[in-house]
Parts: C-alpha cells; sequence; structure tokens
C-alpha cells in the first residue's frame, strides 16, 4: 500500500502580508483572500477528494514527527534556526525572499520536514514501495541559510541527509518537476555526487538567474523548458533526458519534487500541463524505481498554486502510484488539452530536449 504522510498543522502555516508575490503596500491593495498564492486550500481539497473518491482507503495515510534538531543541522546551520525560532516564537516574521510565516512558523517547517524524513526512512525501511509527503511548507528552494520562494526548510535535502546519516541509503536521485528552478536542492548537493538532481522547469521564470542548461554541479542536470511546452515536452525530456540519467546514476532510490505548478491552469507560470501529464510522468519514474532500485520512491509536495486543479493533478499522481483504478475526472483537462502546441512546436521542443541530452552524454 502507497504511504500518503500529511498532517493538519502543515496546512495553518500563514503566508504573511502579500498579495500573489507583490508585498502589500502603496498601490498594491490586499487580497480579500489574503496571501501568498502558497495557500493551504490546494493541499485541503487534495485531501478532500481522496475522501470523496474513496482513495483514501486505498492509501496508508499517517502523520509523523517533526525533524529532529539534529536532522536539521544536517542541512541548515544553527544561527539560521536560532533566528527563525525567534522570528516565529514572536508572532513571525519574514526571512530570505518571499518567505513570511506566522506564529508557530518554525515548528510548522520542522514538521513538513518530518513528514518527508518519515516518508524516504519508510520506503527505505521496506515499510511501504512508495510514499508521499504532503510537505508544507515546501522545501525545493530553500538554500542552506537563505529561505526563497516560499520555501523555509529544505525538505527533501533534510530527508535524503537523514536516511544517509541512518546507513539506509548513499546513491540517491532527486527529479524535480516543479515548474521553477530545484535550485535550492541543487545547491545543497553541488558536491556531492551521490546524489543526482535533475530539475525540470519553465526556463526563466523562478528564480531568474539559475537553473540553466550549463551547471558546475558534480551530479546535476537541468532541463528549462520554453513556456508552453505542454504534455509533449514533459514526456519526452522524462524519456530522452531522465530516464536515461537515472540508468547512468544507478540509485538506491528515486525521490521526486512533486509540484503542480506546470499545471496548464496555475497563476505562477505558463507550461500546459494536466493532470494526466503528471500521472504519465509518475508511470515513468515508477518505472525507472522497479528497473533500478526495486520500486523504492518518495515524492515531496512542493508547488501548485490552483486551488481548483491542484487536487486533480494529486489524486492523477497518488492512484498511478496506488496502482488504483479510482480516477477523479479532471474538469480542466480538455480545457488544457485543447491549447497543447502543435506538432511544428512540438518538433522544435523535441531538438531542444535532444541538445540537452547532448550536452549532458545521453
Amino acid at each position: 500500500m502507497t504511504a500518503f504522510y500529511w498532517d493538519e498543522r502543515c496546512f495553518w502555516h500563514s503566508g504573511g502580508n502579500y498579495a500573489l508575490t507583490a508585498p502589500v503596500g502603496g498601490l498594491v491593495q490586499p487580497l480579500a483572500a489574503g496571501g501568498l498564492p502558497e495557500s493551504p486550500e490546494t493541499k485541503r481539497r487534495l485531501v478532500n477528494l481522496f475522501r470523496v473518491t474513496g482513495l483514501a482507503a486505498e492509501l496508508d495515510m499517517q502523520g509523523a514527527p517533526e525533524a529532529t534538531e539534529e536532522d536539521l543541522l544536517r542541512v541548515h546551520p544553527q544561527s539560521y534556526f536560532s533566528e527563525f525560532k525567534r522570528l516565529s516564537d514572536a508572532g513571525g516574521g519574514e526571512l530570505g525572499e518571499r518567505t513570511p510565516f506566522g506564529p508557530g512558523g518554525y515548528e510548522i517547517a520542522a514538521l513538513s520536514a518530518g513528514l518527508a524524513v518519515a516518508a524516504l526512512e519508510g520506503v527505505l525501511r521496506g515499510a511501504h514501495r512508495n510514499a508521499y509527503a504532503l510537505s508544507r511548507p515546501p522545501g525545493h528552494h530553500c538554500l542552506p541559510d537563505r529561505p526563497m520562494g516560499f520555501c523555509l526548510m529544505a525538505n527533501l535535502a533534510i530527508a535524503i541527509r537523514a536516511a544517509q546519516a541512518k546507513g539506509l541509503v548513499r546513491r540517491v536521485a532527486v527529479v524535480d518537476w516543479d515548474v521553477h528552478h530545484g535550485n535550492g536542492t541543487e545547491a545543497i548537493f553541488a558536491e556531492d555526487a551521490d546524489v543526482l538532481t535533475i530539475s525540470l522547469h519553465q526556463a526563466g521564470n523562478y528564480p531568474w538567474h539559475t537553473g540553466t542548461v550549463e551547471t558546475d554541479a558534480e551530479a546535476n542536470i537541468n532541463v528549462p523548458l520554453p513556456p508552453g511546452a505542454g504534455h509533449d515536452a514533459y514526456l519526452h525530456a522524462m524519456e530522452r533526458v531522465v530516464r536515461p540519467a537515472l540508468t547512468r546514476h544507478a540509485p538506491e532510490v528515486i525521490v521526486v519534487a512533486c509540484g503542480y505548478d506546470a499545471s496548464g491552469v496555475d497563476p505562477l507560470a505558463r507550461m500546459l500541463a494536466g493532470s494526466d501529464t503528471f500521472a504519465a510522468m509518475t508511470a515513468s519514474v515508477m518505472a525507472a524505481a522497479e528497473e533500478l532500485c526495486d520500486g523504492r520512491l518518495m515524492m515531496a509536495h512542493e508547488g501548485g498554486y490552483s486551488e481548483v486543479h491542484v487536487p486533480f493533478c494529486g489524486h492523477a499522481v497518488l492512484a498511478t502510484m496506488a496502482g488504483s483504478p479510482i480516477t477523479a475526472q479532471d474538469p480542466l483537462g480538455p480545457r488544457i488539452a485543447a491549447h497543447q502546441p502543435d506538432a511544428r512546436v512540438q518538433a522544435l521542443h523535441r531538438e531542444l530536449i535532444g541538445e540537452i541530452a547532448e550536452y549532458h552524454d545521453l
């Protein structure tokens, strides 16, 4: 049975005084719904959809404790956590770039990381062949000493380092299909040849200065895709770049930074992926995991800001992971499918992806 780690307390993380990604003030009027687009509703509605369709009964839904200070300090310095905890206890604040938090923000972020730690450990200890952590706040932008882009702790990196410290794993592959470049994960493992990091993202979206094909990291592959690339480009990138790279790295486990902001209706991106895209990418990494590491696969929730569409994308992913016949018909699927690039543009995207593969000798 697929494990699904979540906790209602993660939905209580507060996004602060923003309107979309602009600080409120001057001529920027507060939104009626309030705060950043990193909303708890995308995650809460995902859990609700599982319950309504019956998929929840086919998942081992459970919680986990907060990540320990020992776990956190393998990735982040004490100075960062001390300041984070001080502000959190004082009622909230902001550190870094677009990373506000309210009272108890430190504990909620540690809980988010703890879900990822438990999910990965459960897979590596054989309790589950695959697992999903509904982590919030997300983590893949967080640098060791500087949070960024809604990410307050590097959830996946904390989970990987914890598993390595316990002797559960050495070689790991991270596949990040969040629409934004996984700059934090890349930076944390930049000098670690045992951890392959692959990021598929919209070119030049966020962060604007990272995520290019050229990289100095020891084991890193970036696949920047043009805006509007759509379903075919993502699947071709999986088969032409991701799968060969995974085979070459030969990981003991595959972990996925599972953002849904490549959705065709996401307010922060323009990539035209549908719920079928996420299901197909999930099937691809599952096949790679079966081939390379006895099916061991773990995913952690990252971005995705359409409160309507994220639940259907997430349902498609979890149903695929669980091998369930239960479906949730995507009400936005036909609209997204109707706006996919035509054959000529798809050919250009495939050529670009082929050039990235050749750059990495794949």
